[in-house]
């Protein structure tokens, strides 16, 4: 399956790509589906009344990543990468007041937004670790429509038939350079002397043109820095329960008074990278505009990097943004189709372990990295994040989630300056590193993926 530059970074609302952005969109498509009217049930009435079950790590952390309210939302008709904080409100409370949905080209229909949700089981079904049933009902009960929706992670929904027939697809996708591992990746750059976002951009062109190609990717920047600017500058508690302050704009401030002073300790860029990734994900957790990178909850790590590289490195230059989030982009695919990014499925390894190889590639392009630099880059950095669980206390997106993408940062940089001191020789393939990151969740105890049941959420006073 071939991932688009534009399916691993896709504009949405926080505080989670699988929890919230996820079945945001599913409540939409579901809409969709009942406006088609293909699959209907036979012989039932008009639609009346909509239900939703949520299962498995939604149900147990959905309070938490706010999956209640992006269903609401999805069903009042909202999208994540248009999303507008203050019509969502507004609609909010309408829908506690009426109890009622008014679709556009369908009928009225009843959803008390507290009663038609239900946290329904613990228990998975049997798709993915996020998974989500809807069903429509005509005037006398009788169902009219039903579909189950798996949100896998990084704002992608997939229906249970979608699932079966994406598992048995096998065909190279229709693109000039079809690599589906990285030794394929390696080996294609070798043949046609191109580097790795070279190749991916070719990829790209085969279903847009480059006046729109590089448009959105201009347009994926501008609201990553757009994320670390509004992170930057707010201050406050925040929501959820937890009282956690916000902290970026703070410690920003403080990295700014202590410009221009004599000998600063090197290490403070790490504080420098850390403030960057932190400010996004301080604005993911309080349900602000981010990009997947790969994931919300991952969100952080590209964007800081990308924001180090030109504030921090000498010669960056923003033409090259392209190069960084297409090679990021690239790496982003191989994990995903061959393991996951998704923290239900595979633990934090599979969010910010992505998410810092993603960023340690890109980086070590832009640096002037060779192909075969690239690719160790980003397996430095993926393998040192194996075995990370997902954690968070509450199911709040924020402890540890906002001080680890501040480390996954600092982790990709250190591993892209690694690999450019080599030639790209080095004993641990990425596709190993993706492979045993894929066996490592697989075995991994379901209270470690991101069902708040293990690790830390157990460990820490919710208060």
């Amino acid at each position: 399956m071939f991932l688009s530059v534009f399916d691993i970074f896709k504009v949405g609302v926080g505080p989670s790509s699988s929890h919230t952005m996820g079945p945001m969109i599913a409540a939409a498509r579901f809409l969709d589906a009942l406006r088609d009217g293909a699959d209907r049930v036979p012989g039932a009435g008009a639609p009346t009344r909509i239900r939703v079950q949520l299962h498995g790590s939604l149900s147990l952390t959905g309070r938490g990543h706010a999956t209640d309210r992006a269903v609401h939302l999805g069903l009042l008709g909202f999208r994540p990468d248009v999303f507008d904080a203050a019509a969502a409100a507004t609609a909010l409370e309408e829908l506690a007041e009426t109890r009622s949905l008014s679709p556009e080209g369908l009928p009225g229909l009843a959803y008390d937004p507290e009663q038609d949700l239900e946290f329904a089981s613990s228990t998975p079904l049997p798709g993915h670790a996020n998974g989500m049933v809807i069903e429509a009902f005509d005037a006398i009960g009788n169902l009219h429509l039903v579909e189950t929706y798996y949100s896998v992670g990084g704002g992608f929904v997939l229906t249970e038939r979608e699932l079966e027939r994406q598992a048995e697809a096998d065909t190279p996708p229709d693109v000039p350079y079809p690599f589906r591992t990285a030794a394929e990746m390696l080996s294609m750059a070798a043949e046609s002397d191109l580097s790795i976002a070279a190749m991916k951009r070719l990829n790209e062109l085969t279903a847009t043109d480059a006046k729109t190609l590089d448009g959105g990717l201009s347009h994926i920047w501008r609201m990553m820095e757009a994320s670390v600017e509004r992170g930057l500058a707010a201050d406050g508690i925040l929501p959820g329960g937890l009282n956690l302050p916000r902290r970026a704009g703070r410690i920003h401030r403080q990295l700014q008074a202590e410009r221009g002073l004599n000998l600063p300790a090197p290490h403070v860029v790490n504080d420098w990278l850390s403030v960057y990734a932190m400010a996004v994900n301080e604005e993911n957790a309080a349900g602000g505009q981010v990009v997947t990178a790969p994931t919300n909850g991952a969100a952080g790590v590209v964007p800081a990097t990308i924001r180090y590289w030109l504030d921090h490195v000498p010669g960056a230059h923003p033409a090259e943004i392209g190069t960084f989030l297409l090679t990021a982009a690239a790496v982003g695919g191989l994990i995903k189709s061959n393991a996951s990014i998704s923290g239900a499925e595979v633990g934090c390894q599979g969010e910010v372990g992505s998410a810092a190889a993603m960023a340690a590639a890109g980086l070590c392009a832009v640096l002037g990295g060779t192909p075969e630099q690239v690719e160790n880059a980003a397996e430095i950095a993926l393998e040192h994040h194996l075995g990370m669980t997902c954690d968070p206390i509450r199911g709040l997106v924020q402890a540890p989630c906002i001080e680890r993408n501040g480390l996954g940062a600092i982790k990709a940089v250190s591993a892209a300056s690694l690999s450019l001191r080599g030639d790209g020789r080095h004993l641990v393939s990425l596709d190993a590193c993706i492979e045993t990151m894929r066996q490592t969740g697989r075995d991994m105890s379901e209270k470690y993926k991101e069902t708040s049941q293990g690790g830390l959420a157990v460990n820490v006073p919710e208060c």
